[in-house]
């Protein structure tokens, strides 16, 4: 098994006042050649947005983008004529394909709001651009995995134009959860939303990662309260 251990504290910042941005890989004008991607996961950035703020209609095309509020709500327009809010508990599938248009501002005036903002390269190029969001149940990933994207279609997860799976969970203290991948060529990156965790040796805290490939299942073990995004992903 191979791993690579990226800690909270050496992602790259970008602070703007309205948005403070974390970038774990090569993002803008935050740049680290050995830190361009995994696999298929090029972006994963942890975004705060100020209230009544946001990013603007901008244009993207061939990748599958992400969303998911961890505290908050995000409102999402785009040139198909869609309007959503996306909540905490919510999860966000945009499908670029062959080119849309979109915003994602803060949906609230007050309060900030905390999302992740993920990019994978897609299966297929040129897709029709596609948009799907569900809301999960907190208590269905208590101690246990929680499936909400896959490439299987008509499944409970949203579905996403690439071999990848992502999966979230609570875990309590002294709880240990196994993982086995599902398809043998894909790696993990593991993704500490808060609390402490042991994996492969390693102990990682709020906002740490690691990557593993070379493996077909793994555990994890929690030291306190804590969630955790998974992402399994192919090693392209």
């Amino acid at each position: 098994m191979k791993q690579i251990i990226h800690r909270g504290t050496s992602r790259g910042n970008a602070n703007l006042g309205w948005l403070n941005s974390y970038h774990t890989f090569s993002f803008a004008e935050y740049h680290d050649s050995t830190r361009m991607h995994f696999g298929a996961l090029r972006v994963l950035n942890d975004d705060v947005v100020a209230p009544g703020r946001g990013f603007g209609a901008h244009p993207h095309k061939n990748m599958e983008i992400i969303s998911i509020p961890l505290d908050g709500a995000l409102k999402h327009n785009d040139n198909t004529g869609r309007t959503e809010i996306i909540n905490a508990g919510d999860v966000q599938i945009m499908s670029a394909g062959s080119g849309i248009t979109h915003s994602e501002m803060n949906a609230s005036t007050i309060e900030p709001v905390n999302f992740l903002q993920i990019w994978l390269f897609p299966k297929v190029e040129n897709i029709q651009p596609r948009y799907e969001q569900k809301t999960f149940s907190l208590g269905d990933r208590k101690n246990k995995w929680q499936t909400v994207v896959s490439p299987e279609k008509d499944a409970e997860p949203i579905w996403i134009n690439q071999d990848a799976w992502f999966v979230l969970s609570d875990l309590d203290a002294n709880i240990t959860l196994q993982y086995e991948v599902h398809l043998k060529n894909n790696g993990v990156y593991l993704f500490v939303l808060d609390g402490d965790i042991e994996i492969a040796g390693e102990k990682l805290n709020k906002r740490d990662a690691i990557a593993l490939s070379e493996m077909e299942k793994f555990d994890i073990k929690a030291n306190s309260k804590a969630q955790i995004l998974l992402m399994e992903v192919p090693m392209i």
